[in-house]
């Protein structure tokens, strides 16, 4: 395998390079982002790139990449403007495909990591969303909306390039220790809010499975829509329960918008689209994902009893743990110079992308 990984710089990006990286069959990893990654990498290849088309078909065609994994997409309304979240989901996308498209694109396997607001939190919502079943209302969000609108691009390539193998993972709302969204950050708190009067279902994926996931559909053949979810569905109070925290219900069931505004100014953002979710909850069916060989490592209570463990060992790890900075000179050294001794060496195996397109390349098309 000869592997594009786009988004290096995200959690994702930079988890799924590091396993890539221990996995024999994988000939050569190219990461490609706007900034550098923020995980230390061994023979993964770097090259800070915008998402052109143009840019990435050279990528693409000088290594030769047979398996591209799309790690981009955002699906927290919190990171970025609208603006930048629908140019990196919708344009980014369209751009990336483009550069996988042609008679000539050695592009054989595409893996998208998309996310199960695909399918919206509304009340009359079924008890699980299969892959077949549709959106039953329009998104009702600007980030639902971008999801919708860049698995209808990949499906549109899908049809266009019949000899790629496309497969698009529906992920639900992960958990684990390393994780940043919104959702671990209402988790985070010392007491969890919660909308008065409801508790919804909710069902989640540890972090480690969403990885195993990713590599699982990069080294198979599989093609199509996959809902990526943990066994076992629990309700609000008790993953507040596992997590040893009060559930609190300071969000009244009407005008709840405008009391998150009002949490919003106090320092607490809850997206709208968690707002949803807080409220009538969501159920993934996984039975067509298990049936492709995978195995699940935790349920969903053992996610959650592994988010608790995580919270509470993270004062110790942080205060002992350096950050990582990636700087572009020790790596070179580290890779190219001589004096490195063979067994310290970050030799990718990849030579003429690591000497002709790893330096940094202009934006635009």
């Amino acid at each position: 395998m000869r592997v594009l990984l786009t988004g290096l710089s995200t959690y994702w990006g930079g988890r799924l390079a590091q396993e890539l990286e221990t996995d024999d069959d994988v000939d050569a990893i190219i990461g490609i982002d706007r900034t550098p990654p923020k995980v230390a990498l061994e023979r993964t290849e770097f090259v800070q790139v915008a998402d052109a088309h143009s840019l990435i078909s050279r990528i693409v065609e000088g290594a030769q990449i047979d398996t591209v994994i799309d790690t981009r997409l955002v699906v927290d309304s919190t990171v970025t403007t609208p603006r930048r979240a629908h140019e990196n989901n919708v344009v980014g996308t369209m751009n990336i495909l483009a550069a996988c498209s042609g008679a000539d694109s050695p592009v054989r396997r595409f893996v998208f990591k998309s996310s199960a607001l695909y399918y919206g939190a509304e009340q009359d919502d079924p008890a699980f969303f299969s892959e077949e079943m549709e959106r039953p209302h329009p998104p009702r969000t600007r980030i639902e909306s971008d999801i919708v609108e860049a698995e209808s691009l990949v499906g549109d390539f899908a049809q266009a390039c019949p000899n790629v193998k496309v497969c698009v993972l529906r992920f639900a709302n992960g958990l684990g220790g390393g994780l940043r969204t919104s959702y671990t950050r209402l988790l985070r708190l010392p007491a969890i809010p919660a909308i008065l009067g409801f508790d919804p279902r909710m069902q989640f994926i540890d972090e480690d499975d969403i990885v195993g996931l990713l590599q699982h559909a990069a080294r198979s053949d599989i093609e199509g829509v996959y809902n990526g979810a943990a066994d076992g569905v629990l309700v609000l109070s008790e993953i507040a329960d596992l997590l040893g925290k009060p559930l609190v219900p300071v969000l009244p069931p009407w005008g709840t918008e405008l009391a998150a505004a009002a949490l919003a100014r106090a320092g607490l953002v809850i997206p709208e689209e968690t707002l949803r979710h807080l409220r009538f909850g969501r159920g993934l069916d996984n039975r067509k994902l298990k049936a492709t060989g995978y195995r699940l490592r935790y349920t969903t209570r053992e996610a959650a009893l592994r988010m608790a463990e995580a919270l509470r060992v993270e004062p110790i790890k942080r205060a002992n743990q350096e950050p990582y900075r990636y700087e572009r000179e020790v790596e070179d050294f580290l890779r190219y110079s001589p004096s490195v001794r063979a067994k310290e060496r970050r030799e990718p195996k990849l030579q003429n992308v690591a000497r002709g397109e790893r330096r940094e390349l202009p934006a635009g098309n």
